[in-house]
């Protein structure tokens, strides 16, 4: 009877747990390969999200841009995208224009140019046909690099071609150069047919990855992010004790080797909950970087004048900590 009585309430306790497991609330969250957007993936892969009372459900995407469209569809609540990317949105669809809770990464060489072997500068691609990404970032870089020219995005011929055939078109000369980032980079630099002429080390403080959310989604669903976050904060923690697990881990995601990866995470900055603070308060960093963004996006014409900047909130990081 008491063998009987120990087993009721060992299954009883089992039932519990999985109810508990069962009520936790599922986020889909959008991933394209960029090593910034990993640990969210990382998160979700070492259990990390549930100890936080979530389940994060990776979903991926071959390239942000078609992060862009799910996001305007409808089809997802929030986004890992730059902040080119979320100031593209908000003018697109300035009713759902999103609110920054987080800052995953900012790009201090990641983004880059490659160009062919027979390209010797940035001025010899006058003239000639420069592959970008559909979303608004490639032009950005692109446009950057061209202004220490004193060229701009007229002086090339911009060919919009998916990331992941940027390599193949390098290599059959169909483009002179590419603006990418890892692991594409990395696949183009394998078979030595171009070289990295520019990159965004060159732009400090103007390329950063952010957690994108829906405003009517965050207002319904505010503890569901900070778990997101405290959790990503985790899989932070969890490369810094055993970096040789998640570089292994996310590098076999991205079909690049650990050296590889290892090699495109230098050129990421990342930023801890209490760094992040101060940078997302009204006026900080971040604020002041969607602003200058979107003042270049409108004179390079890449989005419409007049639209609102992505609101920045600080207090999904404090809650996290």
């Amino acid at each position: 009877m008491t063998h009987r009585l120990a087993v009721l309430s060992a299954a009883a306790v089992l039932l519990a747990l999985a109810g508990c497991h069962a009520s936790q609330p599922i986020i889909e969250v959008p991933v394209s390969n960029w090593p910034g957007y990993e640990y969210m993936y990382l998160a979700h892969k070492l259990g990390l999200d549930r100890r936080s009372g979530i389940t994060v459900k990776p979903l991926q995407f071959p390239d942000p841009q078609t992060i862009v469209h799910a996001y305007l569809r409808g089809d997802v609540p929030l986004a890992q995208l730059t902040t080119v990317e979320a100031v593209d949105l908000c003018s697109r669809a300035p009713s759902r224009c999103p609110v920054i809770v987080l800052i995953l990464d900012e790009s201090r060489g990641g983004d880059q140019i490659a160009v062919a072997r027979s390209v010797p500068n940035l001025a010899a691609l006058k003239g000639q046909p420069v592959a970008v990404t559909f979303s608004t970032l490639g032009p950005y870089v692109l446009s950057r690099a061209l202004e220490q020219q004193g060229m701009g995005l007229a002086d090339v011929q911009l060919r919009n071609i998916p990331l992941a055939q940027m390599p193949g078109a390098l290599r059959s000369g169909d483009v002179k150069a590419a603006v990418f980032f890892p692991p594409f980079s990395d696949y183009a630099a394998r078979d030595g047919v171009s070289r990295p002429l520019f990159d965004s080390r060159a732009i400090p403080g103007e390329v950063f990855d952010v957690l994108a959310v829906d405003p009517q989604y965050l207002a319904r669903h505010g503890d569901t992010i900070t778990a997101l976050i405290r959790a990503w904060e985790a899989a932070h923690d969890a490369a810094r004790r055993n970096p040789a697990k998640t570089i292994a881990l996310a590098a076999q995601r991205e079909q690049l080797t650990p050296e590889e990866y290892r090699q495109a995470e230098q050129g990421l900055v990342y930023f801890n909950l209490d760094q992040q603070r101060p940078m997302l308060q009204p006026g900080g960093v971040l604020a002041r970087n969607l602003e200058a963004v979107q003042a270049v996006q409108e004179r390079l014409k890449l989005t419409a004048p007049g639209a609102p900047v992505p609101k920045v909130e600080a207090r999904y990081v404090e809650a996290a900590r």
